[in-house]
């Protein structure tokens, strides 16, 4: 078994449930000893905007910005889709801590060494 994860999220603030739950698998297998990254695409890219995730939660109450903090905090790598960033109008700049752009290639290399989940 891989002890690499790579969390992909295409749903941001459209979805708080699924954002969430996407963040909160990718703070669980930190947790476990996992090397994990993140990959944000499409509307996910939203949330590595700086002040956009605060009051993100799911149905459960749980806070998508506390498990964003544990990522942080452990240096997770929070990778945003370039094209898509700025499509939407998002630079280096307005990302928080942690995070920087990149491209699809950076996906597929990591894709392909590490267990993927999928959001």
């Amino acid at each position: 078994m891989s002890e690499r994860v790579l969390v992909v999220l295409s749903c941001g603030t459209n979805n708080p449930n699924r954002a969430t739950r996407a963040l909160f698998f990718a703070m669980v297998a930190r947790k476990k000893g996992k090397e994990v990254s993140v990959f944000l695409l499409d509307e996910a890219v939203y949330l590595a905007k700086r002040g956009i995730i605060n009051h993100l939660q799911a149905a459960t109450g749980d806070s998508a910005d506390d498990h964003l903090h544990y990522l942080q905090e452990y240096n997770v790598p929070l990778l945003v889709c370039t094209p898509c960033a700025v499509t939407r109008q998002i630079t280096e700049v307005d990302l928080v801590k942690g995070a920087r752009m990149a491209k699809g290639d950076e996906l597929i290399d990591l894709a392909s060494e590490s267990v993927v989940l999928s959001f």
